[in-house]
């Protein structure tokens, strides 16, 4: 399994509604929060659903 920091940006499989697909780890643990590079939103997913929505990882 891939280890996942706070600062990595990630890749989604689905765009968010702005249209952006990257992503910056903010937080990690039982629940990961994400925040959108585009448009600044942020979102906290549990960490499976947070497993199967990433994509690719571009570490810092």
């Amino acid at each position: 399994m891939i280890m996942f920091c706070i600062g990595d940006t990630v890749t989604t499989r689905k765009k968010h509604a702005c249209g952006c697909d990257k992503w910056v780890i903010t937080r990690v643990g039982a629940d990961y929060k994400i925040k959108c590079n585009k448009c600044g939103r942020t979102v906290m997913l549990a960490s499976d659903k947070f497993h199967k929505a990433v994509k690719n990882v571009d570490v810092k």
